[in-house]
């Protein structure tokens, strides 16, 4: 098998010239998002769903943004990265519905071995990494190689992301631990338990029975 065969298995790899020349494309467009004019939102969404595979060529990228290939992240609708974004995408990245990422969010699949003698062979692997739909990443949170996150969960910001965390939990910390579930008593708050006042929750009510979309407006398990 050549590298490139060895990197889509999942198997140790080594980046070669072949390696170099699928990384190229992508540096050339996250080049181009990067220095784009930032209050032309069009032209970034455009390069931004060039650069990635979207569900609905909808995704939203908040230059800058740095990834390895583009082609190996895969995300839902409504997808959203805000600034300085870094996806390390030796193995496959699948992000869900409504993902919204805070800035400074880094998700490795890459990673190197453990013991140096192996590590200056310039081996080296990347191991996927999933995410579910109606899922917000805070800021600064770094998810590393093999990690699953499941559907409607918040990781908190500063996480760094070691192990899978289950649907519908709130987690956070070094090493990223679950603090709680969500319920459906979280529906009317906004942070650290503050209410939603009642013109605004009105509002919210009316959106989510008009859109009447069960999976962007999921309901709690009890």
């Amino acid at each position: 098998m050549n590298n490139i065969e060895r990197r889509d298995r999942g198997l140790v790899y080594i980046s070669d010239d072949e390696v170099f020349e699928e990384q190229k494309i992508a540096r050339r467009l996250t080049q181009k998002l990067n220095t784009a004019d930032r209050a032309d939102f069009d032209a970034i969404k455009a390069i931004a769903n060039e650069l990635i595979k979207s569900a609905d060529n909808e995704a939203f990228i908040n230059p800058p943004f740095y990834c390895d290939y583009g082609t190996h992240i895969e995300v839902g609708k409504n997808f959203f990265a805000n600034y300085n974004c870094t996806m390390l995408d030796v193995g496959k990245i699948r992000i869900g519905d409504n993902v919204q990422l805070a800035p400074n969010v880094a998700i490795y699949t890459a990673g190197h071995p453990v013991h140096p003698a192996t590590r200056n062979t310039m081996y080296e692997y990347g191991i996927d990494i999933t995410i579910g739909d109606n899922v917000w990443i805070g800021g600064n949170v770094v998810i590393c190689p093999g990690v699953n996150i499941g559907s409607n969960s918040v990781i908190g910001a500063g996480s760094v992301v070691t192990k899978d965390v289950p649907e519908w939990s709130i987690a956070a910390g070094n090493p990223c631990r679950v603090i709680r579930k969500i319920t459906e008593a979280d529906r009317d708050t906004f942070y650290a338990g503050r209410k939603i006042d009642d013109e605004a929750l009105q509002d919210i009510q009316r959106i989510e029975s008009e859109a009447d979309d069960a999976d962007r407006y999921p309901t709690a398990p009890n």
